[in-house]
Formats: structure tokens, C-alpha cells, sequence
């Protein structure tokens, strides 16, 4: 059972995620996110996110932290994953630090072992970005979760 809702939730994602690309969005750049590893405590977890967000105008790379948290059916243990979403707004106009603020969507994902999962998530600075999924979540661990999700980011000046 667990196993087909976490199957439906990541194709509701993804589909999710190709009408966001579709809505005449601009591409600012690639969040290159590491998600520290932990315990899931079946209801909600909070993991820590180290991104590096690349301009896709050349711009110099920014550095940015923060928590990932997951309210929902989140079951078990992983170990550090790696996430990498495309950064789509609906202008091009972008000054450094806007990615920091709150993200939210909805999240599927299973680990036996190995594993993956997606997160299209909207929000930012005048909740005016959306991160969708470039590579599905890599991580290892015995893990299923399908959960809202929520991300806050902090602009680093390290």
C-alpha cells in the first residue's frame, strides 16, 4: 500500500513539476543542495541543506543553508542525499540572496538501500521562485515517505 502511494505521489510531483515549466517561467540558475541524514519520526522530520545556487548568467555561485522539513507518512532512517532543482521565476530580474525565505510542496520518496525521491517546491523571496526536481533525490538508507514538504533556505555570505 505504501509502496503504490509513494509510486502515485512522485508522478503527481513530477507532473506538477513539467506545469510549472510550462507556465512561461524564466530559468535563473541550478540549487545544488546536500540534505544531512537522520531518523524520520513517522509524522515530521527536519534535516539540515547546504545548496549552492549557480546563476545561469555566470553569475558568481552563492551559498546558501538551511532545513528541509517533512510533515506527513516519513518512516525511517537515510543517510546524506543529494538534490539538485532548476531555479524558474517569472522574471529574469534577480539581486544575490532572493532564493532565501520559505519553500513549500509536496514530497514522495523510498529508500531500500538506495533510493530516490522528488520535491517541486514554490516560495522565496515574495514567494516568486519555484525549485523543480533536475535530478531525483539520491540517498541511501530504509526510508518511505510521502509528506508536504517544506524548505527554508538562509542566504550564507561565506
Amino acid at each position: 500500500m505504501i509502496k503504490k502511494l509513494t509510486l502515485a505521489a512522485t508522478f503527481a510531483v513530477l507532473g506538477l513539476a513539467t506545469s510549472a515549466n510550462a507556465t512561461g517561467r524564466f530559468e535563473l540558475g541550478v540549487l545544488d543542495c546536500s540534505i544531512d541524514g537522520g531518523t524520520s519520526y513517522v509524522v515530521t522530520s527536519n534535516k539540515g541543506v547546504s545548496c549552492t545556487f549557480k546563476p545561469s548568467n555566470g553569475g558568481p555561485s552563492e551559498i546558501y543553508t538551511g532545513v528541509i522539513s517533512k510533515l506527513g507518512v516519513d518512516l525511517g532512517s537515510t543517510h546524506q542525499g543529494q538534490l539538485v532543482w532548476s531555479v524558474l521565476a517569472a522574471s529574469r530580474d534577480y539581486d544575490s540572496g532572493n532564493l532565501a525565505g520559505n519553500y513549500y510542496g509536496v514530497n514522495a520518496e523510498a529508500s531500500v538501500v538506495t533510493g530516490g525521491g522528488a520535491n517541486l517546491l514554490l516560495g522565496g523571496f515574495q514567494r516568486s521562485y519555484a525549485l523543480q526536481p533536475l535530478s531525483v533525490q539520491a540517498q541511501t538508507g530504509l526510508n518511505v515517505a510521502v509528506a508536504v514538504t517544506s524548505l527554508e533556505l538562509m542566504h550564507s555570505l561565506k
